[in-house]
């Protein structure tokens, strides 16, 4: 009697292609966190860029000092003109403080007491140090984006290379 070729896999190999799937997998979610961290860090130099022209901006705009909050920086509500508490010059998320694994941080600060703040800083800490990124940023009036590993970033910290 002839015995019919069987057709299919055998459990050996298909336990073999599963082995070979999970290695795989391992050796590549690391690297895909690394370079989502990457991604989030360089978006929020970008971001804190925007927010260094919007400064420029406002204050050449409106003639009353930096922008008071981010939320000055916002859109203005639909039907209405660009304005000092709604000018228009970065969108909305930005504005809400926490975008791309990153919180941002303004403090607007009025060093002569005439009530036009002269001088400001933006920190952005990462909203989950190894998980959203590992850099702290920092950006003031000066306009340099100063970085850190450790902990928050301030006017002392090495400048973003460029």
């Amino acid at each position: 009697m002839k015995r019919q070729p069987t057709r299919g896999f055998s459990l050996i190999e298909v336990l073999v292609v599963i082995a070979v799937i999970l290695i795989i997998a391992a050796l590549a979610i690391p690297n895909f966190q690394r370079s989502k961290m990457r991604a989030n860090e360089a978006s929020a130099v970008a971001a804190l860029r925007t927010i260094a022209t919007a400064e420029v901006s406002y204050q050449t705009t409106y003639q009353q000092g930096y922008s008071p909050s981010l939320d000055a920086l916002k859109p203005p509500p639909a039907g209405t003109q660009p304005n000092a508490a709604a000018a228009g010059l970065i969108d909305s998320v930005l504005a809400s403080g926490i975008r791309g694994g990153y919180n941002y941080v303004y403090a607007a600060i009025d060093t002569d007491g005439n009530g036009q703040p002269d001088q400001y800083t933006v920190n952005a800490n990462p909203l989950s140090v190894g998980q959203t990124a590992e850099k702290y940023l920092y950006l003031d009036h000066t306009n340099v984006i100063r970085e850190n590993l450790g902990g928050p970033a301030g006017p002392n910290s090495p400048p973003v290379p460029k």
